[in-house]
């Protein structure tokens, strides 16, 4: 069956430099690959192929099934880490997939070599603990980690490898509060030194310290949105040069001519102040699309050229005003994320007018919309 006239563009090249640029950017440190969310958006196993491919020797992911997936794809050995606990329900799960699950909680350190205890496995399982340096999400506070830290490095069923935490506010740049999680991170590490406990990797840096903050890059960082080519936040500016990997598509359904004074799509809040050609797109907000695109100034490129979304996104489909522009037809390509010509139009794009990020609008790419690795 041929591939529906709506489907995303992923190019792999552009994943390996961005790779290839963070490896030599954080070097000695590792890079962990975040392929979580489906590869944020752009197809996990490809994604982690082509990452492991330019240097990165970890993949993350945020759970089991997610890890589980890369595994049954047959080619990955390098090691999961899963950056969220997992329920103790699935510790099994995680142990029989060869996952590094993460750690923060007594209870999941009991499953965890509980599940060791009663699998095959020869050896401890290698786990990480997480830290709560001020992002009060998930992790243990910092006397807590100590605590479990030691209660790993006890355990007869697990090894201690690593020790991490998250960063609130790495992609503002200067803001202070960075500095403070650093800083308290680095208290938990020299609490363990003193008990004579030092995991192998620490790790704090996500994709915009990773890029801006050596003193957070320690033995490994995890990059997720800069993999991918998009900035962690307008703010960082051009901190490397990114390629964004990611491109939305679709063809033209559908071209009517349409009477001045008539209004389009649901809530008719799209009123036509001449006669236009308003296009049809079969793509909607079922694919991706966020709902209010068109409300807040929403374009795609038709021909080289910018076009106003005419109304609200519906499920399946949006209208685009071409106004007296007769030369669009039925077939034409549609970019609304991506280059045509001269012009570009980014996830930042959308996620400014959305007053969101792009991690939102890429992840949010349903798995309805087919995958192209040209």
């Amino acid at each position: 069956m041929a591939l529906r006239p709506a489907w995303a563009e992923v190019d792999r090249a552009a994943i390996r430099h961005n790779t290839r640029l963070i490896v030599e950017r954080v070097a000695p440190a590792q890079v962990c690959a975040v392929v979580k969310a489906h590869g944020y958006g752009h197809g996990p196993v490809q994604v982690a192929d082509a990452a492991l491919r330019a240097g990165a020797t970890w993949l993350g992911v945020a759970l089991v099934e997610e890890g589980a997936h890369l595994r049954s794809a047959g080619q990955f050995t390098e090691p999961i880490l899963l950056l969220s606990e997992p329920p103790c329900s699935q510790m099994d799960a995680a142990v029989a997939h060869g996952l590094t699950p993460t750690l923060y909680t007594a209870a999941a350190v009991d499953a965890a070599a509980k599940a060791v205890a009663a699998s095959t496995r020869r050896e401890p399982l290698p786990v990480h603990v997480k830290v709560d340096s001020g992002m009060h999400r998930v992790g243990a506070r910092p006397d807590a980690a100590v605590r479990l830290a030691l209660a790993v490095h006890d355990s007869p069923e697990l090894r201690l490898e690593g020790l991490w935490t998250h960063l609130a506010v790495a992609d503002e740049p200067d803001h202070p509060f960075t500095t403070t999680q650093i800083q308290r991170f680095g208290a938990v590490v020299d609490e363990l030194a003193a008990h004579g406990v030092r995991p192998q990797l620490l790790h704090a840096a996500n994709s915009a310290a990773a890029l801006t903050r050596p003193d957070a890059r320690y033995d490994m960082v995890r990059c997720g949105i800069a993999l991918y080519g998009l900035t962690p936040s307008p703010q960082l500016g051009a901190v490397a040069d990114l390629h964004p990997a990611l491109a939305l598509k679709a063809r033209v359904a559908l071209v009517k001519r349409v009477d001045a004074g008539e209004a389009v799509s649901y809530g008719l809040r799209y009123r036509l102040d001449k006669v236009s050609h308003v296009v049809t797109v079969p793509i909607g907000y079922a694919d991706g699309v966020p709902r209010r695109l068109g409300a807040v100034g929403g374009e795609v490129l038709i021909g080289g050229r910018r076009r106003p979304i005419a109304g609200t996104v519906t499920m399946d489909q949006i209208t685009v005003d071409c106004g007296d522009d007769d030369t669009v037809v039925a077939g034409d390509e549609v970019v609304l994320i991506g280059r045509q010509g001269d012009e570009e139009i980014t996830a930042w794009d959308w996620a400014t007018r959305l007053d969101t990020i792009a991690y939102e609008i890429v992840s949010g790419i349903s798995r309805r919309v087919p995958l192209d690795y040209p």
